[in-house]
């Protein structure tokens, strides 16, 4: 709780500038990082969540000392309990789910992160704020490959999306790979052509699972004759 004799001369206007000013640095550097990657959420977005947390937590610890008194007393955590939960609405928006497979739940969880960041630089909490920014990129940039190089799950769901010249047996062809390096066709399902397809061009989407290398299968399947492009991910994947 605060009171009129813990807050009455308030603090140095200088030092609320800084407390911005880390806060827009911090969010900017964590939000580039999204925008180089092209997410939905990039550099504007991160710096503005960061940079009105910061202000929020600025406004609830200083912006009512006019009207304290003996029988006024403020919880300053209020305010910033509210941004945790409306931070959430923005997260919301970003994360939707697209034939099965979950997009933009990293994103979301950065724009959190970034939210909590700028609360800490306007509490004052400098280093906590650095160090916070300094986990993001260990996090995006280092536990991203290694996640990667961790073994797959045999029952672990990955979606095939092949695109082929009709009439030339390459969909046989492309299901025996499949078959010779472990893999399980749990589903097949032909998309309907659409005006960026050429002419003869069919697109077929399996859903495999199995103990196998994706890369190699991957590899294999544009070696195929008359195969025109291939791209594989995981079924229940959530996109950094």
């Amino acid at each position: 709780m605060i009171t009129a004799s813990l807050s009455a001369g308030g603090a140095p206007g200088w030092q609320q500038g800084v407390d911005l000013a880390l806060a827009l640095v911090l969010s900017a550097a964590i939000g580039l990082e999204r925008e180089i990657r092209q997410k939905s959420a990039g550099l504007r977005t991160h710096t503005l969540v960061g940079f009105g947390a910061a202000l929020f937590m600025l406004v609830s610890k200083y912006g009512f000392s006019d009207i304290l008194g003996e029988s006024v007393v403020l919880d300053p955590s209020r305010v910033a309990a509210q941004i945790v939960s409306g931070i959430g609405f923005i997260g919301g928006g970003l994360i939707f789910v697209r034939r099965d497979v979950v997009k933009g739940l990293t994103t979301a969880a950065a724009v959190w992160l970034t939210a909590a960041v700028g609360m800490a630089a306007g509490a004052g909490l400098w280093w906590l704020a650095v160090l916070a920014t300094v986990g993001n990129f260990v996090v995006m940039l280092g536990l991203t490959p290694l996640a990667a190089r961790l073994p797959r799950s045999k029952h672990a769901q990955s979606r095939l999306r092949l695109s082929y010249a009709d009439g030339r047996g390459v969909l046989r062809q492309a299901l025996a790979e499949c078959t010779g390096l472990r893999f399980v066709v749990d589903e097949l399902s032909l998309e309907q052509p659409g005006r960026s397809h050429d002419a003869g061009t069919v697109t077929v989407t399996l859903l495999i699972r199995g103990p196998g290398s994706i890369a190699d299968l991957t590899s294999k399947l544009a070696e195929i004759e008359g195969v025109v492009a291939v791209a594989c991910e995981d079924a229940n994947a959530q996109h950094f």
